[in-house]
């Protein structure tokens, strides 16, 4: 499946939950959600999507590339504010309710709405979108798996770096042109390293430490691959590590193959959860794990 065909095929998912629903328009613009339902990746748009249209307004220095990117959607360049120029498409389109993104947008950028698209009358989206979202397509299966190889690959490249004297940052730093070189257009995230006593810290950002002989170190980090996101995390150990934290280590992964082997059709992620927390909880170790 090639992305258009993806897009196409989420369109017409939309329209069917419009139908159901008894939804004449949707307004979108959120851009995790303008980029799945057009393929249009520029930082500013937004979508007007009915049964039988559907307009991307964009200001002009994206006219070009919506243009190349969204070929399922009629362009449409506007100057100045973006209310005013969603309010004039609305009404050229003679659209008499919209459902907009109302836990996305300000609200301030909602009363702009209203007093630029007076007449019309504006609806809560609700989760519609999210929960198309939810399940992936072939095409989307396919990008995840490329970011996720992007990542896995780092992280064997990354091993050959680590040593005493190290900066963390040079160790993040690494990670990212690596996966730049590789195909990623970026990090998922701000990546993660944290050495020594700053392992103990879940979102621990690389600092400027240095990484010493015997430490422990939290690898955290993801590639950004066609809009679509992998994240992995490592523990290395530099040198032999402790008793104490070996049996850590062991436990961690006993719950986490415990849950794998746990993973079935129809399973909550809750209940998932709870076959790895409990191995932890055996263990003494529940009040560490403050994960949600």
């Amino acid at each position: 499946m090639d992305k258009q065909g993806a897009i196409k095929i989420r369109l017409e998912k939309l329209r069917q939950c419009m139908k159901k629903d008894s939804i004449e328009a949707v307004l979108v613009s959120k851009r995790e959600n303008y980029i799945y339902l057009s393929g249009f990746t520029g930082t500013s748009a937004s979508l007007i999507i009915t049964q039988e249209r559907a307009v991307l307004l964009t200001d002009f220095r994206y006219i070009e590339q919506a243009g190349n990117q969204a070929g399922l959607f009629e362009i449409t360049e506007y100057k100045g504010e973006t209310a005013p120029a969603i309010g004039k498409s609305l009404k050229e389109l003679g659209i008499r309710q919209v459902a907009y993104e109302h836990d996305f947008i300000s609200c301030h950028e909602y009363e702009e709405l209203l007093k630029n698209a007076e007449g019309i009358e504006f609806i809560p989206l609700k989760d519609l979108i999210s929960k198309l979202r939810m399940i992936k397509d072939e095409y989307e299966i396919q990008q995840i798996i490329k970011a996720v190889e992007i990542a896995d690959n780092a992280y064997t490249h990354i091993l050959g770096y680590i040593k005493p004297g190290v900066a963390e940052i040079e160790l993040a730093a690494e990670l990212e042109y690596f996966m730049k070189k590789n195909g990623a257009t970026g990090p998922s995230f701000e990546t993660i390293v944290a050495s020594g006593v700053r392992a103990s810290m879940p979102h621990g950002v690389a600092s400027e430490k240095k990484i010493e002989a015997g430490e422990v170190i939290t690898l955290d980090f993801g590639a950004l691959y066609n809009c679509y996101c992998s994240d992995i995390t490592r523990t290395v150990f530099l040198g032999n590590p402790s008793p104490e934290l070996k049996n850590i280590y062991k436990i961690v992964l006993e719950a986490q193959l415990a849950a794998l082997e746990s993973a079935v059709t129809g399973i909550t992620g809750k209940e998932l959860d709870g076959v790895a927390r409990k191995i932890i909880s055996l263990n003494s170790y529940g009040e560490s794990f403050g994960h949600s």
